[in-house]
């Protein structure tokens, strides 16, 4: 057995408008996880280093026994710290990469003895769905269903020349609750209107011809409901559409919201933060990528 390893794991944005629950993409936003076997303590820096629990309780230390528990092997004492580049709350994957960060983390001090897709089984397990574990584990853009119980992970190539702009809002908007309010039953039209667009994103990507993808990014099942709790996003979208974005969406659960580009990503930051104070609304942009790399391991002995 490894008695030190770290690990990175990235941020992910999901749903990407049409694909509740099945979509997701990683992004080049990055959360470390530190396991030293041997020595009690936690220690986080960065996002959450004055809220989330620095216990037993913590989803990466949880993660990490439930691998010890998955081989029947005893769970040693060991040294956790977390660096937090990824906002919580905000529809960025925390919770996911915390919970995959933990999982890679306690496969590597176990010699790797859990295959990736069984890690990816009891990821999306733990998380419920598998639409932002996918991506922190695997990294790209990544279809996820399940079938029999189990996840299917199929990734979609990932223009080299696409950027994302996010507009992170100081106000959080909690999974909990942004799921609650959405409705348990759709209409014909509006699964139709979903599926066609989650088809013509997945085009869109595949091919690299980005010209609908203004078209492939809309959404019926979700943004519609969310906007009760989040009364700027669709000026946020308008904002980032009149900047010169080619798509926008709601990341995840929001309250972040993601605009795909070729260029002019700082213009669209801006109109976004722009408009998001004419609204009322604090918050950070951010100027990123998709991320081709997933959950890795960086350090270990």
């Amino acid at each position: 057995m490894k008695t030190r390893v770290k690990v990175r794991v990235p941020a992910t944005t999901a749903n990407m408008g049409p694909g509740f629950d099945c979509l997701g993409m990683a992004l080049d936003i990055w959360n470390t996880v530190e396991v030293k076997v041997g020595a009690l303590g936690f220690e986080i820096t960065g996002h959450g280093h004055d809220s989330l629990p620095q216990d037993s309780t913590n989803l990466i230390h949880r993660s990490i026994v439930r691998i010890f528990d998955e081989l029947d092997k005893a769970v040693p004492e060991f040294h956790l710290t977390c660096h937090n580049d990824i906002h919580l709350t905000g529809g960025l994957g925390s919770s996911s990469a915390a919970l995959v960060g933990g999982l890679v983390a306690g496969n590597s001090l176990c010699d790797g003895a859990i295959p990736e897709d069984d890690l990816l089984q009891i990821a999306s397990e733990i998380e419920g769905h598998p639409d932002n574990v996918t991506p922190a584990l695997l990294g790209g853009f990544q279809i996820a269903v399940k079938r029999h119980g189990r996840v299917i992970a199929a990734a979609v190539p990932t223009p080299d020349d696409l950027a994302a702009v996010l507009f992170v809002p100081n106000v959080a908007m909690p999974t909990s609750e942004a799921r609650g309010i959405l409705k348990p039953e759709v209409s014909r039209a509006d699964a139709v209107y979903n599926i066609g667009r989650a088809a013509l994103l997945v085009r869109a990507f595949a091919t690299g011809d980005l010209a609908y993808l203004e078209a492939a990014t809309d959404d019926r099942l979700h943004q519609p409901q969310r906007q009760s709790i989040f009364f700027p996003m669709k000026n946020l979208f308008r904002a980032a559409m009149d900047a010169g974005a080619l798509g926008v969406f709601l990341s995840g659960a929001g309250s972040a919201v993601l605009a795909l580009t070729r260029d002019r990503e700082y213009t669209i930051g801006y109109e976004m933060a722009d408009a998001a104070a004419k609204s009322g609304l604090d918050g950070e942009i951010i100027v990123t990528k998709p991320s081709q790399q997933g959950a890795n391991i960086v350090e270990f002995s």
